[in-house]
């Protein structure tokens, strides 16, 4: 089976894979850009950006992280990582992401609108008011991601009657994926949300509503997947954590390293400050957190709202931004090491060409 072409708003996409937008500093100019380059969708993700180049971008810091909200979101360093990335894929479809629980959600769409971003992906909540922010920007494609028929129902109703509009595309994500789930602790384990149950329903949803395409996600690792999905009436699929396997991946060498050598019962799913299960794997950190002897909680960056500006993130012991930060700048004892449940598959870095020939051809 040939893959076909992957149309998003007014975009063509050459091969219907998505690179997950992963943070922090995951897939920034480096991996998206590739990604682009060799035929798939590279995203960018939006979080953290004020670690990007040591910082450079950053008004203002304390104890040497980035400070509130401004600085941890930077516009600056944004601009700089689509600029990095252009130089890599020139004029090819670009996407960002742009978790819906951040604060400053409003504004960091609209960055990413103003920094060259064609797609803007939004996962972690419903986004139902998205297209206020994207106004000015009508060649933007919007992509929520939902865990389910009804979720897609919600945005459809709303976008439809306060903007005249529908997704130009839909991501539903199962429970295999890294990072936090749309799912409870409990149902991410029960079959009827596995991936392959809820794709169906979230195709028929998606029917009422005109031509959305709809992407699967979550769990997806090779060739043989990408077909059962589009078997399954999937117009494309979006992978994260495959991609952190390549040279290109923006994560540190270390965080390379910790995926490399964790085993499958290393990858669980963990308590987060963000209010979802979050899937990751097994370090010092979390050991430290389930003895309750997890470093010290400030709120510096105040990241999500969900957090309550470190009140959630004192019940389940750690600080997410804090924590993702020192993963990506390799510190494998305090680092928060995201994978989806395949992770433990990854056995060597290839080049992302490399990476992309295998998922399009099967070899």
């Amino acid at each position: 089976m040939k893959l076909k072409p992957l149309k998003i708003g007014k975009y063509t996409i050459k091969y219907p894979i998505i690179q997950g937008g992963m943070g922090l500093g995951i897939s920034w100019d480096r991996l998206a850009g590739n990604v682009s380059k060799e035929g798939g969708l590279g995203v960018i993700s939006s979080v953290g950006t004020g670690y990007y180049e040591n910082k450079k971008y950053v008004d203002k810091l304390i104890a040497k992280r980035p400070l509130d909200v401004e600085n941890f979101y930077s516009k600056r360093a944004l601009f700089k990582i689509f600029e990095n990335a252009r130089k890599i894929c020139g004029d090819k479809p670009l996407g960002a992401n742009v978790l819906y629980a951040i604060n400053d959600y409003g504004r960091v769409v609209r960055d990413a609108c103003e920094a060259g971003a064609n797609i803007i992906i939004t996962g972690a909540g419903l986004p139902t008011n998205m297209p206020e922010f994207t106004s000015g920007f009508s060649d933007v494609a919007l992509v929520p991601i939902v865990s389910s028929a009804k979720a897609l129902k919600i945005i459809c109703k709303r976008w439809e009657k306060r903007y005249k509009r529908v997704p130009d595309a839909v991501i539903v994500e199962g429970p295999l994926s890294g990072g936090h789930q749309g799912f409870t602790y409990e149902q991410c384990f029960m079959e009827e949300y596995q991936l392959e149950n809820i794709v169906p329903q979230v195709i028929e949803e998606a029917k009422n509503w005109g031509e959305i395409p709809v992407i699967a996600a979550g769990g997806i690792w090779d060739h043989k997947d990408i077909l059962k999905f589009l078997e399954l009436g999937a117009d494309g699929v979006q992978m994260g954590t495959r991609f952190i396997g390549t040279y290109e991946c923006d994560a540190h060498e270390n965080f390379k390293k910790v995926l490399l050598k964790a085993k499958k019962e290393d990858i669980l799913l963990l308590k987060s400050p963000v209010g979802y299960p979050a899937r990751g794997v097994r370090t010092n950190l979390v050991n430290l957190v389930e003895k309750k002897e997890g470093p010290a909680i400030k709120c510096i960056s105040n990241c999500v709202s969900p957090c309550q500006r470190g009140v959630e993130a004192k019940k389940v012991g750690y600080c997410i931004a804090d924590r993702l930060s020192d993963a990506y700048m390799g510190d494998r004892e305090l680092g928060l090491f995201f994978s989806g449940a395949n992770g433990y598959r990854l056995n060597k870095l290839i080049s992302v060409k490399e990476l992309m020939e295998k998922l399009v051809k099967g070899e």
